[in-house]
């Protein structure tokens, strides 16, 4: 074993949450280590997590990809651009993808390396509890043993799999192999009408597959408000992308490894059973804490009954100085709320106050329209009773999104019906990932309605839509 090293502060995974924590604690003096597993193809370190690897940053280059083939296809006609023999090289798709996920790997390397942050490549796991803080094991290519008086645990989540049908990731595939599909199948299907699904069918959909999603609840994106949700799922009807509700999936059948296809039996809404053959699964139904192989029970550390690790406000465990951040807590699985969270314990352990506030916390849907939302939704507020004013405005009156021929959508706003304070704002349409920002910043700082309406937005801009729909909660849009 190599000599014991000594650290301020060691974080267990570098994803979101770990990297952004560790380099926090290093800006506030403290020595850090940070340790993370992820290897790329040549077996070299991969920091970032499922975010940079397997999540957030390759499904949006395909997206990207996928998005200009398909106006290459369909819309430049309309602006006088004329494309013929127009082809798909999959390979050099999925390269650049490669390429966009290596230069936040090599990104996150030189951050550590700037904030003189020592990094380890393997896994960590508690061996036990010492005078000095917490013996932790890095199983890398060699094993070594390193010690902090403050440990923080970001080592995020993994895909879940359906009961008695585990991933191949060749015919049945997590979010990670269905970045990896080398060529576009004709069938494709998906169970879950969450993010991933929707993000992942909208890619192959646009690539030329034949796609179905396949969803347990009956309400489409329950957790968007309804007006947004279902104007999304108009657009998305549209576009030919199939969404069947209220589905019992049955039994699932692949082939044996190296053969094609897969046959899944299922009840639909009506009570009809149908079987679907297709030729991939992409199956995403949720994510579940990573804390096997972190040794937990040697130290005591406390999980609950679905292997994430218990919290409090604070992020603090039941052990003194040991903190869980991101994925593998409580809260919504998010890359930006575990950047939070990491911050926040950084600042903590430093004796300061560090801060996240869930009900600020945006989310996006990254399909074509964008979903994007903060706050609470019309539904929410009619379920607690709250005295509520709602106010929206249509991309299809406003001059920028005419100029993009982007028109789908909507801006919606949500405010106290006493005080007009800004309760919820929620957006379908063109680069609403981007226009919501205005709306977090506003109910961070306890706005109402009739400020935004009041601040001078550029002409021709999207983010006019943002001040029509605050002026709409007082009935006096200008364009609509």
């Amino acid at each position: 074993m190599a000599d014991t090293k000594q650290f301020d502060v060691v974080v267990i995974g570098g994803g979101p949450g770990g990297y952004i924590a560790a380099i926090r604690a290093a800006q506030l003096g403290f020595n850090v280590a940070c340790i993370d597993e992820w290897k790329n193809s040549k077996g070299g370190p991969a920091p970032g997590g499922t975010c940079t690897n397997v999540g957030c940053i390759p499904s949006k280059a395909l997206l990207q990809s996928s998005e200009h083939y398909e106006q290459a296809g369909h819309s430049f006609a309309d602006h006088g651009i004329n494309v013929s023999g127009l082809s798909l090289d999959i390979g050099k798709m999925l390269a650049r993808k490669d390429q966009v996920v290596k230069q936040n790997n090599d990104g996150i390397l030189y951050l550590f390396k700037k904030n003189k942050i020592a990094f380890f490549h393997g896994r960590g796991s508690f061996v036990k509890a010492s005078d000095a803080g917490y013996e932790i094991k890095v199983a890398g290519a060699a094993e070594e043993t390193i010690v902090g008086k403050q440990i923080v645990i970001a080592t995020g989540s993994n895909a879940r799999a359906l009961p008695g049908t585990p991933f191949d990731e060749e015919n049945i595939l997590s979010n990670d192999g269905a970045l990896r599909i080398g060529a576009v199948p004709k069938k494709l299907a998906l169970i879950g009408a969450g993010v991933i699904g929707l993000e992942m069918g909208s890619v192959w959909r646009r690539l030329g597959a034949e796609v179905t999603v396949l969803e347990g609840l009956p309400t489409f994106l329950g957790a968007v408000d309804e007006q947004i949700a279902k104007e999304a799922k108009k657009a998305f009807d549209k576009q030919g992308l199939k969404i069947e509700l209220g589905v019992k999936v049955g039994e699932i059948k692949s082939g044996a490894k190296g053969s094609k296809g897969v046959s899944i039996a299922y009840t639909n809404a009506k009570g009809e059973a149908l079987t679907l053959e297709v030729d991939k699964l992409i199956v995403s139904i949720g994510r579940v804490a990573n804390t096997i192989g972190l040794n937990a029970e040697a130290v005591g550390l406390k999980l609950d009954e679905r292997g994430a690790i218990t919290v409090d406000d604070d992020c603090k465990t039941n052990l003194a100085g040991v903190w869980a951040i991101g994925d593998v807590v409580r809260g919504p699985m998010l890359a930006h709320k575990a950047e939070e969270e990491g911050v926040a314990v950084a600042e903590r352990i430093a004796g300061q106050h560090g801060h996240v506030n869930f009900n600020t916390v945006p989310w996006v849907i990254y399909t074509h329209p964008e979903i994007a939302w903060v706050g609470q939704t019309e539904q929410q507020l009619k379920a607690s009773g709250r005295a509520y004013k709602a106010g929206t405005f249509p991309f299809l009156a406003n001059g920028r999104a005419r100029a993009l021929g982007d028109t789908t959508g909507m801006v919606k706003f949500l405010a106290d019906a006493t005080t007009d304070e800004i309760l919820g704002v929620h957006m379908v349409g063109p680069q609403v990932s981007e226009l919501i920002s205005e709306a977090v910043v506003a109910m961070e700082f306890k706005a109402s309605s009739e400020d935004i309406a009041r601040i001078c937005h550029a002409h021709p801009s999207l983010s006019e839509a943002t001040k029509e729909a605050a002026l709409a909660v007082d009935k006096r849009t200008l364009n609509f």
